[in-house]
């Protein structure tokens, strides 16, 4: 399975419907940077994505995008290959 990195803060209620999502979709392990606790990488997810908000979310060296975007590309088909490509 694909690596998932999640920028997130501790509030997020978006962040918090995105994890309860790849967890349903079998995600077990979830690398999540807080970027309330160090400010350094909120500017660094602005740099890699373009967006100042979480959760941003990235499945192996693929930028998904917020919750919607992951809803989204989940209710089309995409999400499960996304997340077995190896």
């Amino acid at each position: 399975m694909n690596a998932v990195r999640m920028y997130t803060t501790q509030v997020c209620p978006f962040c918090l419907r995105a994890k309860a999502l790849l967890k349903q979709r079998g995600v077990e392990q979830i690398d999540e940077i807080r970027i309330d606790l160090d400010p350094a990488e909120r500017d660094r997810m602005i740099e890699a994505t373009g967006r100042r908000t979480v959760p941003q979310i990235f499945i192996g060296s693929t930028h998904v995008g917020g919750c919607d975007d992951l809803i989204a590309l989940d209710r089309s088909g995409g999400l499960a290959p996304l997340l077995q490509a190896s």
